[in-house]
């Protein structure tokens, strides 16, 4: 059964000397994300997986100023470009947007597009600003109108955010609270309830946001959505938990746990869930295992694996 993974990553070589460097600690996971050849493709054949789409490795280059992400953002858009092109119906790409700068983040993306991309990412916050800001309605807008997902990644919090919620600690426990074990997913599911609350939906009905780490714990808190952000206090037209079910798209990315699995398809449904590893901070062959072992219907394990993402992605 063809097999998509939806949040697997790289890095350029230029990008570990700048926004990467926090990386190059790590030349196992650097080393991996720069391979853009024939290894890439044989652990992907080891491991069973058909398709990877691919994306710029946190922290992206959402945290530059505008003329050097536009630079970046487009020599990495290029790199992979490339990469796709020689491995043509293996790999697939996410655009990095440079978002600092809206308008050429939005121009960034249409010719990106054009381009064969399939969507962008944009990771985390922008300086400490969420995508729901007004300030991002170009990249918004232009998402919207080419019919194409933004895939949300986390980032390492803002500078204030780490001081407030996850300092006092050693330097390793801190850093990983704030980042891996805990707030760089409850980041990315507050930007995501500030994009519903701030009515991105509503004015993009058909606009599609890609999420990882099993809904970055937003599944489990959709009864308490919809008991207490109710459309008559929030403005919306729709409950919470109906952007959650037909805006949203969840991957594994690595939380490969079988209760986690279930609550998830509990509150959004089988349709709206597609496999990912988190190459290569999580093992390809331990997703494909994991999605093997999942007690699934033959049609509930073809639309995870790979239905999904085809009618998401147009793959």
């Amino acid at each position: 059964m063809r097999t998509i993974a939806l949040e697997e990553h790289y890095a350029t070589t230029q990008f570990l000397n700048g926004p990467g460097g926090w990386l190059k600690s790590r030349p196992d996971i650097s080393e991996a994300l720069i391979d853009l050849g024939d290894t890439r493709i044989k652990e992907m054949d080891d491991a069973g997986v058909d398709v990877a789409v691919l994306s710029l490795v946190a922290p992206g280059v959402e945290q530059l100023d505008g003329p050097a992400a536009v630079r970046l953002a487009r020599r990495c858009n290029d790199e992979l470009a490339a990469a796709v092109q020689r491995y043509p119906g293996r790999l697939a790409g996410f655009a990095a947007l440079p978002i600092s700068e809206p308008g050429a983040a939005a121009d960034e993306l249409e010719r990106a597009i054009a381009n064969g991309f399939v969507g962008a990412v944009v990771n985390g916050h922008c300086r400490g600003v969420y995508l729901d800001d007004p300030h991002f309605d170009p990249v918004l807008d232009r998402a919207a109108a080419l019919q194409v997902p933004i895939y949300l990644h986390p980032t390492i919090p803002p500078e204030a955010v780490i001081e407030s919620c996850y300092a006092g600690f050693a330097e390793e426990v801190a850093f990983a609270l704030a980042t891996v074990g805990w707030g760089w997913h409850i980041s990315t599911g507050t930007q995501v309830l500030r994009l519903i609350l701030g009515g991105v939906f509503d004015r993009h009905p058909d606009l599609q946001i890609i999420i990882g780490h099993m809904g970055e714990a937003l599944p489990f808190m959709v009864p308490r959505f919809d008991a207490t952000l109710r459309p008559e206090l929030t403005g919306l037209r729709r409950p919470v938990s109906a952007y959650l079910r037909e805006n949203l798209t969840y991957t594994f990315a690595n939380f490969n746990d079988a209760a986690t699995y279930a609550n998830l398809v509990a509150n959004v449904g089988v349709d709206r869930v597609a496999f990912s590893t988190d190459h290569p901070f999580g093992s390809m062959s331990a997703g494909r295992q994991f999605l093997d072992d999942l007690p699934l219907t033959r049609q509930e394990r073809a639309a995870i694996s790979h239905r999904n993402a085809e009618r998401l992605l147009g793959l």
